[in-house]
């Protein structure tokens, strides 16, 4: 499939690689197993949240095709530190005959995951600017529209400030959140609630994300980085009803809990047909 000219540094990157079985013991050429406590998932149950991903600190759990799963049994440890994240009871430990837990096996899988983390500030090398960091200036829609005696159906300008604006894209030492009031939105959230711009997005610098399709453990990541370094002076959190969206809840408390710093945060949750179910 041809997927154009110009594709991103990151593009073909697997979240994660998993453990081949001549990596693990043997015997008589098989994968040695045994019968320990180990993490199982219900996919019926598991609505892709994100949850328990930041929660394992081995690295065992991804979000795949919109679901939980654990990537290799030899990275979970059957503890269960992620058990009590989830929202839906999908996750629990049970007893089966599994490889051992590997220590080794997992800091080689997080350091991978480290280094696959590490994206690119600037220019892709097609000529890409996807990752070029820009402040705009917004013509403030709302006071534009009143002083000129715009009609309330006139074409509004963006009240858009900062450049890129997806989760992946953006960095901790971009300028533009820095001390400022930042807004975090489901990616669903502009779609569905008409007057995002003037509502939320008046004044704040922007991240859009979603915790069931994207990397869940990398947006807790990146988003504490944001929080130690820029220091922000508030967190704006709008994100849709539907119960995977609330990942992104858990994530920016723990991002905020691990930045060690006082960042307030204020919720809105909005509703599939457009209106504001929860405003704090």
């Amino acid at each position: 499939m041809n997927s154009g000219p110009c594709k991103p540094a990151w593009f073909g990157t697997k979240l994660f690689t998993p453990i081949q079985h001549h990596q693990l013991p043997e015997t008589d050429g098989g994968v040695a197993l045994s019968k320990r406590k180990i993490i199982e998932i219900d996919e019926d149950k598991c609505t892709g949240c994100g949850a328990c991903v930041t929660q394992c600190a081995e690295g065992a759990l991804q979000i795949i095709d919109g679901k939980a799963k654990v990537v290799n049994d030899v990275f979970c440890d059957g503890l269960g530190a992620c058990i009590g994240e989830c929202p839906t009871d999908a996750l629990k430990i049970v007893e089966r005959d599994a490889p051992e837990f590997d220590e080794k096996a997992v800091e080689q899988h997080l350091r991978r995951e480290k280094h696959q983390k590490k994206e690119p500030i600037g220019v892709e090398p097609c000529g890409c600017p996807s990752h070029n960091p820009m402040i705009l200036t917004a013509k403030q829609a709302k006071s534009s529209r009143a002083k000129h005696g715009e009609p309330a159906e006139a074409e509004l300008p963006p009240e858009l400030t900062n450049w890129p604006v997806q989760w992946k894209l953006v960095t901790p030492s971009m300028p533009f959140f820095k001390g400022k009031d930042i807004l975090i939105a489901a990616d669903c959230v502009p779609f569905a609630y008409r007057d995002f711009h003037g509502k939320f997005l008046t004044g704040k610098p922007v991240i859009i994300g979603c915790p069931k399709l994207d990397d869940a453990q990398g947006y807790l990541d990146k988003l504490t980085d944001i929080f130690k370094n820029g220091t922000p002076k508030s967190v704006t959190l709008v994100h849709m009803e539907v119960p995977c969206c609330h990942g992104l809840q858990r994530i920016v408390d723990e991002a905020v809990k691990r930045s060690g710093k006082n960042i307030p945060v204020r919720t809105t949750v909005v509703g599939i047909k457009g209106h504001i179910i929860r405003s704090g």
